[in-house]
């Protein structure tokens, strides 16, 4: 399944997580690293040294989606400051907030 506006594709499908019980936030395209991550919880009786390997490739993954979006709005911001100043340049100067006074 594809994912619009994301490099990742998802690999879990969408019975697999409900056969897991991956909660709804959690269904993005790290999901098929939370599937074992979970299952290795649960054995480990969610022990906090164990199950790391599992956990840093999921919490990478996350990390990368969330650079991915960063990324993507930084590019949304530029081109609407590109198309405001393009608009600002179109109707010329802009009216001043502050008028000019006469001792200034």
């Amino acid at each position: 399944m594809e994912v619009t506006g994301s490099s990742k594709k998802m690999i879990a499908t969408q019975a697999e997580m409900v056969e897991t019980r991956v909660p709804l936030p959690y269904r993005d395209q790290c999901a098929h690293l939370l599937i074992p991550l979970n299952k290795c919880r649960q054995a480990e009786l969610y022990l906090p040294w164990k199950c790391e390997n599992e956990r840093h490739k999921y919490e990478k993954c996350e990390y990368e989606l969330v650079m991915e979006r960063m990324l993507q709005m930084e590019k949304i911001r530029e081109q609407e400051a590109e198309a405001k100043a393009k608009q600002t340049q179109k109707q010329g100067s802009p009216i001043p907030l502050i008028p000019n006074t006469a001792n200034a």
